[in-house]
């Protein structure tokens, strides 16, 4: 499917890897022009290299942690002045460190509420307010937005909060024409997920009752998270907004 994206440009963050990276590969592939955000510069530029080769789209590197203060302003110039132009932003961050709510430290949850919530919402919030054209906002959360997830505690009590600004966002924004949505990742073969699978005392064990619960019966592979996420962004999903999309394989229960 042409979703529409050639001789657009779009930010992703968190894209050197992971979902993010996904993300942003999707939306290349189809045409689009990508400035790609990550902490680490080594990371970022072998990502934009890699994704460069693979056009139609085009891909350009950019350092930036989403917890300092003038990281939203910073990229969203960058984009306008490597593209002329933004049509999105895709909004994706790593998440917070495992363990449960009784265990995180104070010291954890400000880290994890600057990195993974006040960054997000700066980024959402000056993309919206400064565009000079519509533009989309998506957001990748998780489906602790819907269900907590054992033993990520601090993830369970930011992303529910998230996925509401984002709604509210949407209601705030939509009179001018821009979209903001949130798409809840499952359980995907990335580096972060087999991180956490480690940590665990018995990993095997851990997977297997993950696959167990899952009615597909198997993880997701990035790319068909990062289809999911370039389509919600792109203008074939002209009329999503507000909208909470789940990708997960069937495992979250809740509506």
């Amino acid at each position: 499917m042409d979703l529409g994206l050639a001789g657009r440009a779009y930010l992703v963050t968190g894209a050197s890897r992971g979902l993010g990276r996904a993300t942003a590969e999707a939306l290349v592939r189809d045409g689009a022009d990508v400035l790609l955000a990550a902490r680490s510069a080594e990371d970022v530029e072998a990502a934009s290299r890699e994704l460069g080769e693979i056009g139609p789209g085009t891909a350009v590197g950019s350092v930036a942690d989403l917890a300092d203060d003038d990281a939203a302003e910073r990229l969203l110039e960058e984009a306008e002045e490597t593209f002329g132009r933004l049509d999105g932003v895709v909004i994706s961050v790593g998440g917070p460190p495992g363990g449960s709510v009784t265990e995180a430290t104070d010291e954890q949850w400000r880290d994890a509420f600057d990195s993974v919530f006040l960054g997000a919402v700066r980024l959402a919030r000056t993309a919206l307010t400064t565009a000079r054209s519509p533009i989309a906002v998506t957001l990748v959360l998780s489906t602790s937005v819907r269900s907590p997830l054992a033993g990520l505690g601090i993830s369970n009590g930011l992303r529910p909060g998230l996925a509401m600004a984002a709604k509210s966002l949407a209601d705030e924004h939509g009179p001018r024409g821009h979209r903001v949505n949130a798409v809840l990742p499952g359980r995907f073969e990335t580096d972060r997920l087999r991180e956490l699978e480690e940590a665990a005392d018995d990993p095997a064990a851990v997977r297997e009752r993950a696959l167990a619960a899952i009615p597909l019966r198997r993880y997701g592979q990035p790319e068909e998270f990062g289809a999911v996420a370039a389509f919600v962004t792109s203008p074939m999903a002209s009329y999503v907004t507000g909208s909470v999309i789940t990708v997960d394989g069937g495992s979250t229960r809740a509506l």
